[in-house]
This record gives C-alpha cells, structure tokens and sequence, in this order.
C-alpha cells in the first residue's frame, strides 16, 4: 500500500501524489528517541516531521523518551525545526531511560500527557527497551498507536537487516582499526579493540571482516583461549609483525582487559596493548546509507499509522521496507551471521 509513496511513477507528480493513504485520519503524532542514541536518529526524527506536515498533520517531539512523556515536555514541530539537522550526530529530542515509565503510576501520567495534547499516534525511535515499552503501553492503553523505528548501533533487533545507526558506528570502528594497525606493526604489537555489544556481536564480526582482524570474540561463541593462543604464534610464525583481536564488550571472559592479561601469561611473542573505543561508536555524522534507511524509515513509519497499522516495527529485509509485530522484534534476535563468522576465521589465516 506505500508502492507510490516510495517508488513514485514516472508521470508529473501532483502536491497530492505525497499524501498517505488514511483509514482513519490522524490529527496529531508524537514523535521521540529513547535508549542509547544512534547516528541518522536526528535524520529520521527529520523525515517523521515532514511527513506528518505533508499530510497535514500537528507534530510533536517528546523530549527525553519515556521520561518526558510522563513530565510533558512537548514541543511543536514545524519544518524548520529539523532544519540542517541530517548531517547531525544524536538526537535533538535526547535520550534517556526511565524506570518510572515502567510502572502503572507512570504510564498513567503518560498516558494522561498524551490525552491534554491530543495525541492519536506514537513513532517510537529506539532499541530493545522502548520497543517492551511500547508493546506494554499499547496493552494498557490501546487507543493510542505506536509504531516503532529501530535506532541502534548494536544491530540487535529481529525483524530487520539493518538497524539505523549500526552503519556509522562500524565505519568508525573500521577507521580506529586501520589507524591502530599502523601503530601495532610499527611496534610488533598485539592490540586487543575492544567495541560495543553486550549482548550482540554484530559490530565486532563486521568489523573484523572489515578490519583485517587476526581474530574476533564474541558474546555469542565461546573464546577457546588455546585456540586464539595458537593462531597468534602461527600469525608469528608467518612473519606478521601485529596482530589486531577485536572483541564484543560482553565477551564472557570480561572484555578485552582481561583476555589480554590472560595471553601475556602464555604468550610473549608480542607486545599487547589494549584499546577500548567506548561511546566513540555512538556519535558523528551518519552515513549515506544511515540517511537513507532514516529517511525510508521515517516516512513509513508516518504511512503506517496512518494506514491503522500499530504495534510493528519498520525494518528493512533484503532493500525492501518491512513490517514486524513489536513483541517478534523485541522477544527474539536473528542469530549471529554464521557464514560471516566462517570468512573471518577463513581471512585471519
């Protein structure tokens, strides 16, 4: 039902070309980020806005998630105040969690905000934790619609291929890579990277494959420690003057620190450093790719409101915009790339 929204006809495009298809008309939509911030959120906040104004629809940002809902902070949204906003890093609206969100006082302080501003719709920008929010606030309070944006950089969620702002925090963690390699060669050292995904690993088996990394560990395998052990001195052997080991924060041993000083107790064939990268992952100007997906994202998320849809998420399957239910996005994952998974151990030889 969006096909002329996002692949309009050849034909001269008429003003009314752009309007969504409505079942039943919406006056008002919120808009807000929740979570940890993610690059494109201000690019998608951008595209929510304008498709709320070409529908003619009174928009609103929520500022500060969850936690301004419940203390009303709301504020009006016209074109130009996402304006020259695209190229920016976080979020204009903030982010923050709140535990007082998830108690009954709270949605009903929520909830009773949502009804002094006349709100119809809910586009939800965020992960994990604001999509269970969601899904329990709709079960509340099933008059008022959400639809769900998956801003993150962990690219955690079921459902979709990418998550928006997963692009831009692995090509910085590609750029640190390539720098930190010159420095590991000039000096023969063992660098352990250590990036963001507790309970993922997407950003560090890209980012090996990327990278050139000689292995990678992950909060989804179990680290064999003889194994990397041998594959280090065989990089040795081969005459490698670095070696670079990049590993997901929740790595079940602790963390780069920790495996790092397990090694130099059996291995001294290197010198080993340790870097974490830390919320340098999280901030800079997103992407093409994460302006785009933000802008795809964006507008269909406005289309699916407005169509009746709730209580989905928008994702992206194989470059083509998707709907799945909240409670499948949130209460399952797509497993680790196994195939990615074999062509790093494959290229670390």
């Amino acid at each position: 039902m969006f096909l002329r929204i996002l692949h309009p006809p050849k034909k001269r495009l008429k003003k009314t070309d752009y309007i969504s298809p409505t079942i039943e008309k919406m006056k008002r939509i919120a808009v807000f980020t929740s979570g940890g911030d993610a690059p494109g959120m201000n690019a998608c906040i951008r595209a929510v806005v304008r498709t709320c104004l070409v529908n003619k629809i009174q928009v609103y940002g929520v500022m500060r998630g969850y936690q301004g809902m419940i203390e009303g902070e709301f504020k009006p949204m016209t074109s130009r105040s996402v304006s020259n906003i695209i190229q920016r890093g976080g979020t204009i609206l903030k982010a923050a969690r709140s535990k007082e969100f998830m108690t009954p006082e709270g949605m009903d302080k929520a909830y009773k905000n949502l009804q002094d501003h006349q709100i119809d719709g809910i586009v939800a920008i965020g992960g994990d934790g604001t999509f269970k929010g969601a899904e329990e606030f709709t079960a509340r309070f099933p008059d008022i619609k959400i639809v769900g944006i998956p801003g993150t950089i962990d690219n955690d969620l079921a459902g979709t291929d990418f998550t928006l702002g997963f692009d831009t925090a692995l090509n910085t963690v590609v750029s640190a890579v390539d720098k930190i390699k010159d420095t590991a060669a000039s000096h023969d050292r063992c660098f352990f990277i250590e990036v963001m995904g507790r309970d993922s690993g997407c950003i560090a088996l890209w980012a090996a494959v990327a990278g050139g990394a000689e292995s990678v560990l992950l909060p989804e395998k179990e680290t064999n420690l003889d194994d990397l052990v041998a594959k280090l001195e065989l990089g040795k052997a081969h005459n490698k003057s670095s070696s670079i080991v990049i590993v997901a924060e929740g790595e079940k041993n602790g963390g780069a620190q920790n495996i790092a000083n397990q090694l130099k107790e059996r291995i001294d064939e290197y010198e080993t450093k340790v870097t974490v990268l830390g919320h340098i992952q999280r901030g800079g100007s997103p992407t093409v790719f994460d302006r785009i997906l933000a802008a795809r994202f964006g507008v269909t998320a406005v289309d699916t409101l407005l169509a009746g849809g709730n209580k989905v998420m928008i994702g992206i399957r194989n470059n083509e915009v998707c709907l799945t239910e909240l409670c499948k996005a949130t209460k399952q994952h797509d497993p680790l790339d196994e195939k990615l998974f074999r062509i790093a151990n494959i290229l670390s030889y």
